[in-house]
């Protein structure tokens, strides 16, 4: 699926060309007058109608979307996926060409700093991307329902709607905003049953909801049943959160920064908890956090994204014990160590390229310091240097697998 040809000039993409010849003041690649504005508005609506039309379109053939996985291991396959933003300032290539596996049964950690594209990938997974700015451009998310894969990328809306809380199933990162505050608990955990089951009386979705907050670890669920949210405390709410998830027995679940705001105590309580259901239920979790220590406690496998593409992954003694890209490194060293003082915390100097002009060269070429003359050609193909072990980077060839 290309509808949106990633190659294709923009007015944006001309406008920065122009001012890096020098047709304009230092700083004009940061201002985009009206007239400018104007154009790119026209040019996005245009793309934008093209790709929501593909969206909505309804009466669709399952042979549209129907796909191969490319190993019978894995849940969730990401090939190239291009996930892009229109705005009045150009196109934000949030996701840039992402390409990782989830196997079955497995937890896959994914790591980077804030605007890296994690939470937009696992988006992407789930269509919940804001459209009609967000949209998924080109790529592949093949996921396996059994009998059958789907890509995810072709799907209308109308057909994600069957899987999504049924096979895939998301905890959002902030469980005050989403949980509907003027619902008790016992409502909003019901209404996922319903929607899956209109005919379902409502005893039998209490019974089941009330399974669910014991298998959550709640406290005297029927309480809990009747309570808001707002009655509740933090580690309670995202208890409730992932109760939702659960509530369709998902085969994969994503957990988006699932201890966000807990205090540690908490926090482990949480860890242990989503250890717990997948080895109970035997799904795949999709974890995606900043906290290092949980991604090495929790993790089989590792992904580390920067500026929207994938830089490095492999299994979690790999990353951890064999960091091979600068990023992942300064990664690590920013982590605080116990029993070892220092005077300032390790950080990584310079910032993240604008995600609307992103250069053709490595993106982190300006902030590494071990960056050579190669990193300043294209962008560093992926290298396999053991068979789970890959990186993205120009220090390491074919001559290093």
């Amino acid at each position: 699926m290309n509808i949106l040809k990633k190659n294709a000039s923009h007015p944006s993409e001309k406008k920065t060309e122009a001012a890096s010849k020098g047709t304009k003041k230092k700083d004009a690649s940061h201002y985009i007058s009206a007239k400018e504005s104007r154009a790119i508005a026209r040019s996005n609506q245009k793309e934008v109608r093209a790709l929501e039309k593909f969206r909505k379109r309804k009466n669709v053939p399952e042979t549209e979307y129907l796909t191969q996985m490319r190993d019978k291991n894995n849940i969730v396959e990401f090939e190239d996926l291009h996930t892009y933003f229109f705005t009045d300032l150009g196109v934000s290539k949030a996701v840039n060409g992402v390409s990782f596996d989830v196997p079955k049964g497995k937890v896959v950690g994914i790591v980077g700093e804030s605007g890296c594209g994690k939470s937009v990938t696992s988006m992407s997974l789930m269509q919940l991307v804001q459209a009609p700015q967000g949209q998924i451009v080109s790529g592949s998310i093949r996921f396996d329902l059994g009998d059958k894969a789907y890509d995810i990328a072709k799907m209308p809306r109308s057909a994600m709607s069957e899987i999504r809380g049924k096979q895939v199933a998301m905890i959002f990162q902030e469980p005050m905003t989403a949980l509907n505050p003027v619902f008790t608990v016992g409502y909003q955990i019901d209404e996922v049953f319903f929607l899956r089951n209109k005919d379902m009386p409502k005893e039998e979705a209490k019974k089941r909801t009330i399974e669910l907050l014991n298998l959550v670890g709640i406290a005297m669920p029927e309480r809990v049943y009747r309570s808001y949210p707002h009655e509740l405390s933090g580690g309670m709410r995202q208890r409730i959160v992932i109760a939702i998830a659960l509530a369709c027995d998902p085969k994969l679940i994503i957990a988006d920064e699932p201890t966000t705001a807990l205090d540690v105590t908490i926090q482990a309580q949480i860890l242990e908890l989503l250890r717990e259901i997948r080895e109970r239920l035997d799904s795949s979790i999709m974890l995606i956090t900043h906290d290092l220590g949980v991604i090495a406690q929790m993790a089989d496998y590792v992904v580390v994204m920067y500026a929207g593409r994938v830089v490095e992954k492999g299994t979690a003694h790999d990353i951890f014990k064999h960091p091979l890209h600068p990023y992942t490194i300064g990664l690590q060293k920013s982590k605080p160590v116990v029993n070892h003082e220092v005077d300032r915390l390790y950080s990584i100097e310079g910032s993240v390229p604008n995600p609307i002009n992103m250069p053709s060269f490595c993106y982190f070429r300006d902030r590494c310091s071990r960056a050579s003359e190669k990193c300043a050609g294209e962008y560093p193909a992926m290298i396999q240097v053991s068979e789970t072990h890959s990186v993205a980077c120009y220090l390491y060839g074919e001559e290093d697998k």
